[in-house]
């Protein structure tokens, strides 16, 4: 599958400081469930419960650090961290806190332009604290979606999760093994904020699919999605259907079927 180092499209991203957003979005988490049943199942994961995505989200913060502090320069071969996972799920929220205290240390001991391995397209430190961020930032609204409640998602945030999520699709069939499936005789989706002027331009072709480097995210587009920034990134990470009454599709129905079915991250 061909890919793209690199973000193509038209939207004006704003700068977003992904550590300091780190330890806001982890706030936010252990706010939303500090005093939840943590047995609460999860739709946004099925089979999992709160306990659960805490602990995910928790380990995925912690991981990252060590990394981060290992500077590695290949794909690590094993997965060896101490979570100090505390033995009763009552202590989890606390847990949680306490993991963006860990990736808070390991961002300030790391140059964000210091050139290290990663999976996706950008090569250096700052791919793992923007990773981070939207990891815990979905998986902040996976706890409130459900708690019941319709998360809130900074709207320069969701821009920049909307771009994070188009640009690193591409590479991510290794874990993600449908996303391999995502190709097609030269047709291209575009997504389209409502609450803004941001648009990506996604072109799937015969060898693989990403943003379009040659054509702007104005152009026609064999399928359009429109919808506010904070919907169209539950949109792209699976947490909305594009069926929903608060986002508006247009064209070819089957290719966003087919999309939808096959970049699930």
């Amino acid at each position: 599958m061909n890919t793209s180092d690199h973000a193509d499209h038209t939207a004006v991203v704003t700068a977003v400081d992904h550590r300091t957003a780190v330890a806001a979005e982890t706030a936010r988490f252990v706010a939303a469930v500090k005093d939840a049943d943590l047995a609460t199942a999860v739709p946004g994961c099925p089979g999992w419960n709160l306990a659960d995505l805490v602990k995910h989200t928790g380990s995925v913060q912690r991981w990252f650090s060590t990394l981060l502090l290992a500077r590695i320069q290949e794909p690590p071969r094993k997965r060896e961290v101490d979570l100090r996972l505390p033995e009763r799920a009552d202590g989890y929220a606390d847990w949680l806190a306490e993991s963006a205290t860990v990736a808070a240390d390991a961002f300030a001991a790391t140059d964000p332009d210091l050139p290290m391995w990663a999976w996706g397209g950008d090569q250096h430190a700052r791919f793992w604290a923007r990773r981070m961020l939207f990891e815990t930032l979905v998986h902040r609204a996976d706890a409130e979606l459900a708690l019941g409640l319709r998360p809130a998602v900074d709207r320069p945030l969701a821009v920049d999760g909307i771009d994070e999520f188009l640009v690193n699709l591409p590479h991510a069939a290794f874990f993600a093994p449908r996303v391999a499936d995502l190709r097609g005789p030269d047709r291209t989706i575009r997504f389209h904020t409502t609450d803004g002027d941001d648009a990506w331009l996604v072109r799937l072709r015969p060898d693989g699919f990403g943003p379009d480097p040659a054509h702007p995210a104005t152009d026609t587009a064999d399928a359009t999605v429109r919808g506010t920034a904070a919907d169209l990134l539950l949109l792209v990470y699976g947490r909305l259907s594009h069926e929903a009454d608060t986002l508006a599709c247009e064209g070819d129905e089957q290719l966003l079927a087919d999309w939808f079915a096959n970049s699930a991250f």
